[in-house]
């Protein structure tokens, strides 16, 4: 098979000082780093929200958390975070970018929010993820990122649906957790539906081992 590292949403806003930072995220960065060099192929994603985007609470005037009914289901409202453009839609500093060969954008349509590296969460629209994956023969997905349990979870989910074979990078990635033992409950999900999670230590001793993940 035919492996390649998905990194998701390792971006400023984010991680600790940014507007929806996520408990240790930047603490990722350094294991996210090591892992490049074990695939041929690196690819990144990027929440892309315009202003004024419907995940965003100040639009409503309502408080960060609260749940609104949308034409695609409740939508969580969210500070306003990676704006299109904006220092915090940028990646963290410390991440090596040299390596990435594609960058994702997804959450880019003002009236629907984008979980999921692949779809919409209505799954109307596709990201370009899954056509260019198929393009450069891409069977065997190995994800990490942010957030553990919203977009790893969903990303995850929707490339077992499409095929890949799934593992999660779990002490490169870090979730929310916004009720109690939501990131382990994410990774559950995810063996549950056929996906894998390792540490990032087994994968580098496996290369070190036998040559190859």
């Amino acid at each position: 098979m035919k492996s390649a590292l998905l990194l998701v949403d390792i971006q400023n806003d984010f991680c600790p000082g940014g507007a929806l930072a996520v408990p240790e995220g930047d603490r990722i960065v350094p294991v996210v780093n090591s892992l490049m060099e074990l695939f041929p192929l690196v690819i990144a994603t990027k929440d892309w929200h315009p202003p004024g985007h419907i995940s965003f609470a100040s639009r409503f005037a309502k408080p960060v958390m609260t749940a609104i009914d949308t034409p695609y289901g409740p939508q969580i409202l969210w500070p306003d975070h990676c704006v299109q453009n904006t220092p915090g839609a940028d990646f963290h500093p410390a991440l090596a970018t040299s390596p990435i060969r594609h960058v994702v954008f997804k959450g880019t349509s003002s009236e629907i929010d984008s979980y999921s590296t692949f779809f919409d969460n209505a799954r109307r629209q596709q990201t370009d993820l899954h056509r260019y994956l198929q393009d450069v023969g891409i069977t065997n997905l190995f994800i990490c990122g942010l957030a553990t349990d919203y977009c790893v979870l969903f990303s995850a989910l929707d490339a077992l649906e499409l095929g890949y074979a799934v593992t999660v990078i779990e002490d490169a990635c870090r979730g929310v957790d916004a009720g109690a033992e939501d990131s382990a409950k994410a990774l559950r999900k995810i063996v549950a539906a056929g996906g894998r999670r390792v540490m990032s230590a087994s994968l580098i001793h496996k290369r070190d081992k036998e040559g190859g993940l």
